[in-house]
């Protein structure tokens, strides 16, 4: 691949158009203020409206959550990763059936990998709008989420109805589920019994990692943050680092992979073949295989960014975790 305007591939934080009907949930009292973002690919969004910024995928996608104080996105789960880091607020993530299993609080840089197989939510618990920022495994992100019966029920009594083909119907608005496409299965008892209990003690140290001791060990090196020798080992077709000023040496190199640049505080400089562009928080980067950059800080203070680059590994199920419970690892027909 010759060199490339990468202008063309920065999304930037004030330029990102929001989905408030991307869920089923979205006219449930409590979740019906959250707006999703698809940054690079479509992520799991239900809804034809969802506007995508970077269509063409590197093996997994980036998006974004923005939801107002005490607003709440419901209980689902994944086949794939589930990534995320607090861009802004501060935010209460929860699991289990019911999502009472467990839960755990994330500040500001703070990153969350959400094993596979098990039901979650999160909440924003800040006194002010937050953003949390995902990655999902896999070019179609495992094929979408499975929600928990009770989220469907909700619903339902809202007006929001899933087909069985992924798509969302508003019959508040006059939609119904088209001839031949009957409404989404909810999982049996039976299938729910299937997912794992996760204890607080064994999910936080495990999947949480704390920004400030990823700043530390990003001190002359990149910080693995998840990876298979990572802080969070893992190898979900994707490998996520921290950087900081120092982290890399400010000369240009030549990218080997896919590489995805998400910036958590400060402003840096990324720099190519023909030109420049200065990055600030919230912004994001899609850089692709065999290009000449560079990237430093821009200014002095804090500076950070998360580096996601593409792996051989293939997506899928947490690693020596919990067998994916066998509804998930089927699909659902």
């Amino acid at each position: 691949m010759g060199a490339v305007d990468l202008n063309e591939r920065i999304v930037r934080y004030g330029d990102l158009v929001p989905c408030r009907t991307a869920f089923i949930d979205a006219h449930t009292p409590g979740s019906n203020l959250k707006e999703n973002f698809t940054i690079i690919g479509g992520g799991v969004s239900e809804s034809a409206d969802q506007h995508v910024h970077i269509a063409d995928t590197p093996g997994f996608n980036i998006g974004a959550a923005g939801q107002p104080p005490k607003c709440r996105n419901s209980l689902h789960a994944h086949r794939t990763a589930e990534v995320f880091f607090v861009l802004s607020g501060r935010w209460r993530f929860f699991w289990g059936a019911r999502g009472d299993d467990g839960e755990v609080v994330l500040e500001e840089g703070d990153v969350i990998n959400i094993p596979t197989g098990i039901f979650r939510g999160f909440e924003n618990i800040g006194t002010d709008y937050g953003m949390i920022m995902a990655v999902l495994g896999g070019d179609d992100s495992g094929g979408g989420v499975v929600w928990a019966p009770q989220v469907i029920e909700d619903a339902r009594d809202h007006g929001l109805v899933l087909g069985e083909n992924g798509a969302l119907y508003d019959t508040k608005n006059g939609a119904s589920l088209p001839d031949g496409v009957g409404p989404m299965p909810q999982l049996t008892p039976d299938e729910m019994a299937q997912f794992p209990t996760v204890t607080a003690s064994e999910f936080v140290p495990r999947f949480v990692a704390r920004y400030w001791d990823m700043m530390a060990l990003a001190d002359g090196a990149p910080a693995p943050v998840i990876a298979a020798e990572g802080m969070l080992a893992d190898r979900p077709g994707f490998r996520v680092e921290l950087l900081r000023e120092g982290s890399i040496p400010a000369d240009s190199f030549v990218t080997s992979r896919h590489e995805v640049l998400m910036v958590m505080r400060g402003h840096w400089r990324v720099e190519w073949d023909g030109g420049g562009a200065s990055l600030g928080p919230g912004d994001v980067c899609a850089i692709p295989p065999k290009q000449i950059v560079s990237l430093a800080p821009a200014m002095s203070g804090e500076a950070s960014l998360f580096r996601v680059t593409a792996t051989d590994d293939t997506a899928g199920p947490t690693t020596e975790f919990h067998e994916l419970p066998a509804v998930l690892a089927r699909g659902r027909a």
